[in-house]
């Protein structure tokens, strides 16, 4: 809670510990969802077995969304009680693409070192696209996340412009994947990042990103 602007979630591949006894149960229950969905898409379990599971399911789910909620990280941000943590660390937990919290995130880790910036994911079958290769879409997703993330070596990190996608070979499921990023150029508010996706040595995918710099003040704006 006291990290306020200094909270730096890529200085190391270590996963940051959550702020208090909340956001870790929540890591749990998202994890236990994740788990869920890789047992879904693999499963070959007969239909009175799925809808036992399936009702189970919907009665939990029933009782969570009765509880009061918060609609956005800005709305956590800015909760009066102030427990979820700030705008930056709420984003670490809850980004659809790396969000500890988020079940719908593949394991992505991203740190930088020097001027280079470092990934690992591993995706399962739930990201599938064709047979034992990760869907086309989720490559990209990964990388628009992960050379956001490595905008940070610029000063003036900012939105996806635009994003160039080569799928040179398959890249294959429940394998780790490496990802390296690096800052091309910055030309005024500009800033031309390229990054590569390996598997067991060798490159699968390719990516040039241009992202558009924004001002802190017009970004609060657009929000």
């Amino acid at each position: 809670m006291s990290e306020g602007n200094n909270f730096n979630p890529f200085e190391s591949p270590a996963s940051k510990a959550p702020i208090n006894d909340d956001w870790a149960a929540r890591r749990e229950l998202a994890e236990a969802v994740r788990d869920l969905i890789g047992g879904l898409v693999t499963t070959t379990r007969d239909a009175k077995f799925l809808r036992e599971v399936a009702a189970v399911l919907k009665q939990q789910s029933q009782v969570l969304n009765a509880t009061p909620v918060l609609l956005g990280r800005k709305a956590f941000a800015e909760h009066k009680d102030g427990r979820h943590g700030n705008l930056k660390r709420i984003s670490y937990e809850l980004n659809p693409l790396d969000g500890k919290c988020n079940p719908i995130s593949p394991p992505l880790k991203t740190w930088i070192d020097g001027d280079t910036a470092h990934g690992r994911a591993t995706l399962g079958w739930q990201y599938e696209g064709p047979p034992n290769t990760v869907h086309g879409g989720f490559v990209c997703a990964l990388f628009d996340q992960f050379l956001g993330v490595a905008q940070v070596m610029t000063g003036q990190p900012g939105v996806t412009g635009t994003l160039t996608a080569k799928l040179h070979r398959p890249t294959p499921l429940c394998t780790e994947l490496q990802l390296i990023a690096r800052v091309k150029r910055v030309v005024g508010r500009k800033n031309f990042l390229t990054g590569e996706v390996w598997a067991n040595g060798v490159m699968t995918a390719s990516c040039e990103c241009v992202f558009i710099h924004v001002s802190r003040e017009r970004f609060l704006q657009l929000q």
